[in-house]
């Protein structure tokens, strides 16, 4: 199906993204699964335990290019692109987290996988851990990466910082304002959290620019913020009614951005958490210290 979809938008000339920059290894294929009102591009490969892989705002699967070149040696890695953005299908609704937490566990159930590890970064920390405090026993080791969780810890401190402005910025003109423009609305992002924003490469913002100005991905990308409010009622109800998490939780932050308060928020959350910081980083770490952060995740889920 998405195949035809973007043999449709070629037709009506609309750009379509190149490829990624840096490739995912050749064993590698992607899989378009339907669950949950939503269709998500999917990419799987390897053989061993299953590791899910959830990215952000600003970026989609793709930036696990390097992670995943090294964990599917011995791993099976799933790395979807969350519904609404990349190559995942576009729907109107279901942006709160506790909604994509089912297309996490749609995919997981299609590929008959039962419980896997997390690693996650930005939104998809809120996702990770909206799936992990539903499905415990679906998660074994949990591994976050430099974000917040709605309605968790610090979350009102957080909202103060004026560099996150873009959770509040809404209204009827704010697709128009960047319609066009979403190389210049992005480039804000990977500069002002980069701690050296020439390693944000330009191949790679090409690339994403150009996945963020298909048709519906902006409107996407904003409805994820306009569900926080929800998302934070959700965090504490669940944290109400199921108590901190139980599993091994990795919180890692980067040197020049979260730091050691990824480790601090997660400690209001789950009961067993380790600290990691990415040096010479900031919020892009698989950007900026790519080997470094491989290096930590893979220590972590080889732990016992």
């Amino acid at each position: 199906m998405l195949r035809f979809v973007l043999i449709a938008l070629g037709a009506a000339g609309i750009a379509l993204p190149a490829a990624a920059q840096v490739p995912f290894p050749a064993e590698v294929r992607t899989q378009e699964i339907t669950t949950n009102g939503a269709t998500i591009h999917v990419r799987i490969g390897g053989t061993g335990p299953a590791v899910v892989l959830l990215h952000g705002y600003g970026e989609t699967g793709d930036m696990w290019a390097p992670l995943a070149a090294d964990l599917v040696r011995d791993h099976t890695v799933v790395v979807p692109d969350l519904r609404g953005l990349g190559l995942s299908s576009k729907p109107e609704t279901g942006f709160d987290k506790k909604t994509q937490a089912g297309d996490v566990a749609g995919v997981l159930d299609a590929l008959k996988i039962d419980h896997a590890d997390l690693v996650t970064h930005d939104i998809g920390n809120m996702v990770g851990y909206a799936f992990a405090v539903q499905h415990p026993e679906r998660v074994k080791r949990f591994v976050l990466i430099d974000a917040p969780l709605p309605g968790i810890g610090p979350w009102e401190e957080v909202l103060k910082n004026p560099l996150l402005w873009h959770f509040r910025f809404g209204g009827p003109d704010m697709e128009r304002l960047v319609a066009g423009r979403e190389r210049i609305y992005l480039d804000r992002f990977w500069n002002e959290f980069s701690a050296t924003p020439s390693r944000f490469s330009e191949a790679a913002r090409e690339h994403y620019a150009e996945l963020y100005a298909l048709p519906g991905a902006m409107h996407s990308g904003f409805a994820q913020f306009a569900a926080f409010d929800q998302d934070a009622v959700d965090n504490k109800a669940f944290l109400a009614a199921n108590g901190k998490l139980g599993m091994p939780v990795l919180a890692i932050g980067g040197e020049k951005s979260f730091g050691p308060m990824m480790a601090t928020v997660m400690r209001f959350a789950a009961s067993d958490v380790t600290e990691g910081i990415i040096p010479d980083a900031g919020h892009w770490i698989m950007e900026e210290n790519p080997t470094a952060t491989s290096a930590m995740v893979r220590s972590f889920l080889a732990s016992q």
